[in-house]
């Protein structure tokens, strides 16, 4: 919760699920859910219509804390993945219906949280040609 967001909106709030049968149920809420049945916890970030005082920037602050998340859960030495719900309305349709969530209300995306089931080095990413300095 200590993500940025534009004019310290904080547009969000966290649905946190450990049922069996409401993972499962997740996990079908998109093609590409299938973590979210195996994990032990799953997070719901939710973006919270009445909290937004500058919706152009809600998908960037759910964002946000959506990587905070995620960098938490390394930091615990735990895995996380972030399937995307917004911006497609069928799969946040799905989330809000399994979840029963009121209509002020909006899933941002599932995140999967446990162990890693294997344990492979992280790939290096940085590419330093992808890098301009202005001078």
């Amino acid at each position: 919760m200590q993500a940025p967001s534009a004019g310290d909106q904080s547009p969000w709030e966290f649905w946190v699920v450990t049922d069996p049968k409401t993972k499962e149920a997740l996990s079908l809420a998109s093609p590409y859910a299938g973590a979210a049945a195996k994990a032990p916890v799953v997070i719901v970030p939710c973006l919270v219509k009445p909290k937004l005082i500058y919706p152009e920037n809600c998908q960037m602050d759910l964002s946000a804390a959506t990587l905070s998340i995620l960098l938490e859960a390394e930091q615990l030495d735990l895995g996380g993945t972030w399937m995307s719900l917004m911006p497609l309305e069928d799969r946040r349709d799905k989330v809000t219906e399994i979840l029963s969530l009121p209509s002020t209300v909006v899933p941002f995306a599932l995140v999967a949280i446990g162990y890693p089931l294997d344990d492979h080095p992280q790939e290096k990413r940085y590419d330093p040609s992808r890098v301009h300095y202005v001078k």
